[in-house]
C-alpha cells in the first residue's frame, strides 16, 4: 500500500487556475510535512520562468523532452531556505496537455532525485534510518483533467514508482502547532597554518560541522520541561470545552548545551599554534511546525534542531553567494543577513526569508512572489531579529610564529598531544536569555 497524501484544497486550486499558455508543460514544488502514517502537502509554487522563455511566450519552444533539470533544482534549493523547521520539499507537480511519454517520465524520476540531492548537499544534518524516505510526483492532465500521484524512495537510487494518494481536505494546517526559540550562537574555529590559507567558506563550513554535534546533543526544554522522547507533545495540554474548532498552541524552546563527556570518559586532544580563528556570534530566532495529529516529542524536537542548523548555515551561505554575485572586495566588515518572517493565508505557519540591512521590504516582498508565486503584504513581514554589529573583521596573530617573527619561512606549527580526563560540568550549563539581542552572526576573522 503506498502513502497517503492529505492536501490542502487551496492547492488544489492553485494548480487548477495555472494557466499553461501555450506552453506543453508547466511544473513546480510540493511543500508540507512528512509524518510516520501520511504526509501533509499545504503549499505548491510553481517554478518561475527564465527570462528567456517570458520573452518567446508567443512562440514556445519548450517540449516534454526540455525540462530544465538544473533549473528547477536550483528553484527548490531557494524555496528549501525559505521554509522554518518541519517543512520540507515533499515532491514536484507538473501540468502537461498530454499524457506522460515513458521519456518523461524519466526525467521527472531524475528531476525528483537531483532536487533532494540539491537540498540536503549542504545541511549540516543527516537522515536517519526513521524518516519518509519517499518523494511524490503528481501529474495533471489538462485536456484530460487525469492525475496521477506517484512517490519514489530517494534514498535508493533503484526505486521504482509506487502509486499514492491523494487527498483534498479543508484547512490542514490551521491548527499546527508553533514552537519557537532564540538560540545564541558562539562558534569559535581556530585557523592552523595550513587551513588559514582556505577560503573563508571552506573553514566557516568544517567549523560549523562540529557545532553541529553540539545542536544535535543538546538538552531542549519545552516550556520549561524536559519531556521523552515518545511522549505526546500535547500531553498535559488542557483542552477547550464547547468549542469544536482546534486551537493552535505555541510552544516555548530553550536549547542547553553541554559536554557530551561523562566523567569516566577520557578524550584525546590536540594542541596546535594557530594562525587565526573564525568567531560565530550572535542570537538567532527559530521556529518549527508540526501537525497536530498525536505529534511526539521527537518529531517537534527533530524540527526544531534542523531549523537552528539550517538558518545558521543558510545565512552563512547566502553571504558568500552575496559576496560572489556582488563582486565585493575584501573588507574588515560583513553582514550578514536578518530572518524575517511572514504569515501564509489560511493556515498557522509563517514562512521565511533572509534581508541584508540595505535591502528594502518591497524587496523581500518581491522575492517571496518570484520564489513562491503568492502576494504579500508588506505590513505583514516580521522581521524578528535586529540590526546587529554582524561582521568579519581581519587581523594578524603574532603568536602564530612566537620563536622568531622575523623568519621568512617560519617552521610548521608543532602538535602536542596530551590526555585529558574532563568531567563534565552539570553547572556550567546556562540558559538562554529571554530578549532577542541580535539578529546576526558575528564573523571576526584574523588572519596573517
Amino acid at each position: 500500500m503506498g502513502r497517503t497524501y492529505i492536501v490542502e484544497e487551496t492547492v488544489g486550486q492553485y494548480i487548477s487556475n495555472i494557466n499553461l499558455q501555450g506552453k506543453t508543460f508547466v511544473s513546480g514544488l510540493l511543500i508540507g510535512q512528512c509524518s510516520s502514517q501520511k504526509d501533509y502537502v499545504i503549499l505548491a509554487t510553481r517554478t518561475p520562468p527564465k527570462e528567456e522563455q517570458n520573452e518567446n511566450l508567443k512562440h514556445p519552444k519548450a517540449k516534454l523532452d526540455t525540462l530544465d533539470e538544473e533549473w528547477a533544482t536550483e528553484h527548490a534549493s531557494q524555496v528549501s531556505r525559505m521554509l522554518p523547521g518541519g517543512l520540507v520539499v515533499l515532491g514536484i507537480f507538473i501540468i502537461t496537455t498530454l499524457e506522460l511519454a515513458d521519456d518523461f517520465q524519466n526525467a521527472l524520476r531524475r528531476l525528483i532525485f537531483s532536487v533532494e540531492k540539491s537540498i540536503n548537499r549542504k545541511r549540516l544534518w543527516t537522515v536517519t534510518e526513521e524518516e519518509v524516505s519517499e518523494r511524490v510526483i503528481l501529474h495533471i492532465c489538462s485536456s484530460t483533467k487525469k492525475l496521477s500521484c506517484r512517490t519514489y524512495d530517494v534514498h535508493d537510487p533503484k526505486s521504482s514508482a509506487r502509486p499514492a494518494d491523494w487527498k483534498y481536505q479543508n484547512r490542514v494546517s490551521t491548527s499546527w502547532l508553533s514552537l519557537e526559540c532564540t538560540v545564541h550562537v558562539n562558534i569559535h574555529i581556530p585557523l592552523s597554518a595550513t587551513s588559514v590559507s582556505y577560503t573563508l567558506e571552506k573553514n566557516t563550513k568544517s567549523g560549523l560541522t562540529r557545532w553541529a554535534k553540539q545542536i544535535e546533543n543538546g538538552v531542549y526544554l519545552i516550556n520549561g520541561q524536559v519531556k521523552g522522547e515518545d511522549c505526546d507533545l500535547l500531553e498535559g495540554q488542557k483542552k477547550s470545552r464547547g468549542n469544536t474548532q482546534a486551537t493552535a498552541h505555541s510552544f516555548d524552546v530553550r536549547v542547553l548545551t553541554q559536554l557530551p563527556l561523562n566523567s569516566d570518559h577520557r578524550s584525546t586532544a590536540t594542541v596546535q599554534i594557530c594562525s587565526g580563528s573564525i568567531n560565530l556570534r550572535g542570537d538567532v530566532k527559530c521556529r518549527a511546525y508540526i501537525h497536530s495529529n498525536r505529534p511526539k516529542v521527537k518529531d517537534a524536537m527533530q524540527a526544531v534542531k534542523r531549523d537552528i542548523l539550517n538558518t545558521v548555515a543558510d545565512r552563512c551561505e547566502i553571504l558568500f553567494e552575496d559576496l560572489i554575485l556582488n563582486e565585493i572586495p575584501e573588507k574588515k566588515k560583513y553582514e550578514l543577513p536578518q530572518r524575517v518572517f511572514v504569515p501564509f493565508p489560511g493556515s498557522a505557519i509563517m514562512l521565511c526569508d533572509y534581508k541584508f540591512g540595505d535591502e528594502s521590504a518591497e524587496e523581500i516582498r518581491d522575492h517571496f512572489s518570484e520564489m513562491l508565486d503568492h502576494e504579500i503584504q508588506i505590513e505583514d513581514l516580521e522581521i524578528a531579529e535586529e540590526v546587529n554589529t554582524a561582521c568579519m573583521t581581519s587581523s594578524v596573530k603574532s603568536e602564530a610564529s612566537p620563536t622568531n617573527s622575523g623568519d621568512e619561512h617560519p617552521e610548521p606549527p608543532s602538535k602536542t598531544t596530551v590526555g585529558l580526563k574532563i568531567k563534565q560540568n552539570i553547572g556550567a550549563i546556562a540558559a538562554l536569555g529571554v530578549a532577542v539581542l541580535a539578529a546576526g552572526i558575528s564573523f571576526h576573522y584574523f588572519s596573517d
